[in-house]
Order: C-alpha cells, then sequence, then structure tokens
C-alpha cells in the first residue's frame, strides 16, 4: 500500500520537497448511441482531457522563481513533464508521468495563525500517462 511517504515528484529537472498536495486525472467522454429499441446500441466516444493541481510551500515556488530572468512569471515556464513516482512497501515501484504541464496561476494567500504559506498552483496538461516505466 502506497502513501503520502511513499511518493516522489520530479518537477523541473528535481524532486520536490516543499509539496503538500498533488492532484492528477484524466477523463474520455463517453455517451451510448441509441438506435432502434430501449438499450444503446453503441457508445460513441468524444475528446480526451486531464487536469493537474500541486500545492507547494511558498519557500518551494521562490525556488523555482529563482531560476527564471527577473521579471518573469511563472506561467512563462516552457512546457515540462512532472513525473511521480509510488514506491510499495514491497518496493515496487510505479511511475506516472504528467505531460507538457504549463503553471496556469501563481499568487499568495495566507491568513492569521497560518504556521507556513501554501500555494496551490493549477496546472495545464496534454495528457497522463499512466505507470510508465
Amino acid at each position: 500500500m502506497s502513501g503520502w511517504n511513499n511518493i516522489t515528484l520530479n518537477l523541473l529537472s528535481r524532486d520536490v520537497e516543499g509539496i503538500t498536495e498533488l492532484s492528477y486525472t484524466d477523463e474520455t467522454k463517453k455517451e451510448n448511441a441509441y438506435g432502434a429499441g430501449k438499450y444503446p446500441v453503441g457508445r460513441g466516444e468524444g475528446n480526451y482531457e486531464a487536469q493537474a493541481s500541486i500545492t507547494l510551500y511558498k519557500e518551494e515556488i521562490n525556488a523555482i522563481k529563482a531560476a527564471l530572468p527577473p521579471g518573469s512569471r511563472l506561467q512563462d515556464i516552457l512546457p515540462f513533464d512532472v513525473n511521480v513516482q509510488y514506491e510499495g512497501k514491497d518496493g515496487s515501484i510505479l511511475k506516472d508521468r504528467i505531460r507538457n504541464a504549463e503553471f496556469m496561476t501563481d499568487g499568495v494567500e495566507v491568513k492569521n495563525n497560518d504556521g507556513t504559506i501554501s500555494i496551490k498552483v493549477d496546472l495545464i496538461v496534454s495528457h497522463i500517462e499512466w505507470n510508465v516505466i
């Protein structure tokens, strides 16, 4: 069984330690096709869509920004892959790859009594490769 402690995330060629949340999903639109009778006679398939977001500590965001040219934004970074690795208790490794990611948002939200500052950043991605080698 894998848990949060068994995940390694590699973003922009480095393993990220200052991450508190990761979310990624993909979906293919599907619908039943009807003909004669009340039951579907087939199924139509629509577009594929993938979504992803990460929540990073402010210090991690600052480190990414420090590597950018002055005046650049997270949204200016060229597309990159995000590699996620899960290690099972038996030592097995499962890897997913979030392809052609780009930052869509940036900002800060902090309130009284927050001990840390975490920033959720939405990504636009082309697709997700599940269980890659």
